[in-house]
């Protein structure tokens, strides 16, 4: 369980976040187009993705301390037998226009952020995800949900958390390809 769980979640972290870094490299031009549709244009949906992913991981980080602290106190090898990642469940999240959802104003991006600025952030999450999930090698973080209230997800552990993290910027990736996609077209 715990290890192939573990392995697909950091593979697909280290996956997404590399696509992520590839939108650095693009045409300035292309980075700053604003869509027709009002949309936001890349560089902010890449500022979105840090900014989401900063509130995302501090809800992570204290729940990882939380699901050690409690594998400390019990024992929790029985529980984890059959425990498996609700793939499906949060591969939703990844999808663009998958579910209507309204964003909390403290992650809408201002387009103020520097882009070299927003990377090093983003870069700075992928190291802290991946730490995160070193931390809890035997399935501690099975331990340990938190209230997700995006798709009515309800409670859900910090491996389901941490992959929540990687949808979400799969969905944006799929709206940068859309801007990008307008861009070209000269719309």
């Amino acid at each position: 369980m715990k290890t192939e769980v573990i392995n697909i979640i950091e593979t697909e972290l280290v996956q997404t976040f590399d696509e992520l870094f590839k939108w650095f490299n693009i045409d300035r031009e292309l980075l700053t187009y604003a869509p027709t549709n009002k949309g936001w244009s890349i560089n902010k949906i890449l500022e979105h993705i840090s900014l989401t992913n900063h509130y995302l991981l501090m809800l992570i980080s204290k729940g990882t301390r939380k699901a050690l602290e409690k594998s400390k106190k019990e024992d929790y090898a029985e529980r984890l037998t059959d425990y498996d990642l609700d793939w499906q469940r949060i591969r939703v999240i990844g999808q663009h226009n998958s579910f209507v959802w309204n964003r909390p104003g403290h992650m809408e991006p201002r387009g103020k952020m520097r882009v070299a600025d927003i990377r090093r952030e983003l870069e700075s999450q992928l190291q802290q995800c991946r730490m995160l999930l070193l931390k809890m090698p035997h399935g501690e973080g099975a331990l340990y949900k938190i209230m997700m209230s995006v798709n009515n997800l309800g409670k859900i552990d910090m491996y389901h958390y941490i992959y929540f993290l990687v949808q979400h910027a799969k969905r944006h990736i799929t709206q940068m390809e859309g801007v990008e996609v307008e861009y070209n077209l000269g719309v």
